[in-house]
């Protein structure tokens, strides 16, 4: 009988289990089978105690390949880094710069082409995310945030260029590039949680750094008329754009690419290949139930912000109003998800969260389409506080949910698959909204009431499917939640001095 013991080998560590098993070798949980029967056998093949004599000995004469061994599993360390925060405050800060948009009503072009400048940001996105999956999946968040930070510099100039030569089609190649670079940095959230956060963190973590991302464009709406205070300031202000987003984008070289040691035992599981995360996601039907309302709610969460001036405009609400309105649905949003994503991640609850929220972005879609007829600014600032507070706090929960589900498949699989249909919606949204417009003889003209209905069905529509989940039998266990409470029982070292 040869004994064989986890860990590096070392000497330290014989001396370390010698000094134990002569206290007491019980406490480390080892035994002996008896190499001359099969397991399963009545009466053989059961664990005995052993000797701490026994197992010095075993300690010393290791190397026999022959013979049967009893495994002694050495505690495993585990540790979060203070400087995982380094790499998080560079993706908001990305996730910022990536949204922070000029508008293209200075370029002197009709609204379906501001219109298209928008979609060719979203489309963008969808392009290149095959591409942000397999650079995610195979070098993990660093080299995402790198090819990132290049598209957003090369994008900003590109756009400060076409705007200084009063050049839309320069503008729109300029935002194609930094819409090149939103995938990266917006599926790269939940990738970079699983590897530097445990599970009271990540749901935090995957907010603070996703929804930075609509913070950015409400920053811009905010900081740009303050930079152009008239046309011929506009250059100036993508100039200053384009600079901030260089400072932004330098760091983004020197963040570490993954932790010394792994935050909880989960981070450190093989995750499985693209190809068969691929089969598993397809079979699974939790996925398809969050997958499709969330590409839904962020597919009209795009559409209404890009088009929430011209929805309320035709009601005479002043462009003031509807950027109020904006901000309402961001800031709101924020706030809540400020406070819910903590909760969530203390208690896990899921599940709840979820099936509380989507009714309400639902009913909300649904009321606003009668909100501009009102023509008060109570009703559309009302809803759409609610609104932005109940998307804002479910994009987090719903992506790490799937990761919960589909677990082991890597994180940024789901996200980026999620992402990709919201973003794809988003476009297909504007267009088919500005197809919907009314003509200049309506009352009033040009307004987009058939748009808005057209969006409160289809709300309404997908609202039943996540509220099906856990019925029938579905086993919806947390799985890597799971795995981090059964390693629990297992010896471990957790460095909590590192912890901040």
């Amino acid at each position: 009988m040869v004994a064989r013991r986890g860990g590096d080998g070392t000497a330290d560590e014989i001396h370390h289990l010698r000094d134990g098993l002569l206290n007491s070798p019980a406490q480390f949980g080892w035994a002996r089978m008896d190499d001359s029967t099969a397991p399963g056998s009545p009466g053989k093949g059961t664990p005995a105690q052993v000797s701490a004599g026994d197992e010095l000995m075993a300690l010393d004469t290791q190397g026999s390949r022959s013979e049967a061994a009893t495994v002694v599993e050495a505690p495993r360390r585990y540790r979060v880094y203070k400087i995982r925060w380094f790499g998080l405050v560079q993706l908001v800060l990305l996730n910022i710069i990536v949204s922070w948009n000029s508008s293209a009503d200075y370029f002197h072009v009709t609204e379906s082409s501001i219109n298209w400048l928008s979609t060719s940001f979203l489309f963008s996105f969808c392009a290149i995310s095959p591409a942000t999956l397999w650079i995610l999946n195979r070098g993990g968040p660093k080299p995402a945030i790198i090819v990132a930070a290049v598209l957003v510099l090369a994008g900003n100039w590109i756009r400060y260029g076409g705007t200084r030569a009063n050049n839309f089609g320069t503008v729109m190649f300029g935002q194609i590039l930094v819409g090149l670079a939103q995938p990266f940095v917006l599926s790269a959230p939940t990738r970079y949680s699983d590897l530097w956060f445990t599970s009271r963190g990540r749901i935090s973590a995957t907010a603070v750094a996703s929804l930075s991302n609509p913070f950015g464009g409400a920053l811009g709406q905010l900081i740009n008329p303050f930079l152009a205070t008239d046309p011929s300031d506009i250059p100036n202000m993508v100039l200053y754009v384009a600079l901030i987003a260089t400072v932004v984008s330098i760091p983004s070289f020197f963040i570490p690419a993954r932790p010394p040691l792994p935050p909880c035992p989960s981070a450190e599981e093989e995750k499985l290949p693209l190809l068969q995360s691929g089969r598993e996601i397809y079979k699974s039907v939790e996925f398809w139930l969050v997958f499709i309302p969330f590409s839904v709610y962020v597919g009209f969460f795009n559409s209404l912000s890009s088009l929430l001036n011209q929805i309320l405009e035709p009601y005479n609400f002043t462009e003031t109003e509807a950027g109020i309105c904006g901000a309402l649905l961001i800031v709101v949003g924020l706030i809540t998800s400020a406070i819910t994503s903590p909760i969530i991640d203390r208690y896990q609850k899921f599940l709840l969260a979820i099936k509380m929220q989507v009714p309400l972005i639902g009913l909300c879609y649904l009321v606003f389409t009668w909100a501009p007829q009102t023509r008060s600014v109570g009703a559309p600032y009302t809803i759409a506080a609610l609104l932005g507070a109940a998307s804002f706090s479910l994009v987090p929960i719903a992506l790490e949910w799937l990761i919960e589900q589909t677990h082991p498949v890597s994180p940024e699989v789901t996200s980026t698959i999620c992402w990709v249909g919201g973003q794809l919606l988003g476009a297909c949204f504007i267009l088919i909204s500005d197809a919907l417009k009314s003509g200049k003889d309506a009352n009033p003209p040009q307004n987009l009431s058939r748009a808005l209905v057209f969006q409160a069905a289809i709300s309404v529509a997908v609202v039943p499917l996540p509220l099906c989940l856990g019925l029938f039998g579905r086993d919806v266990t947390n799985r890597r939640i799971a795995v981090d409470r059964r390693q629990s029982a297992r010896p471990m070292i957790i460095d909590s001095n590192s912890t901040g």
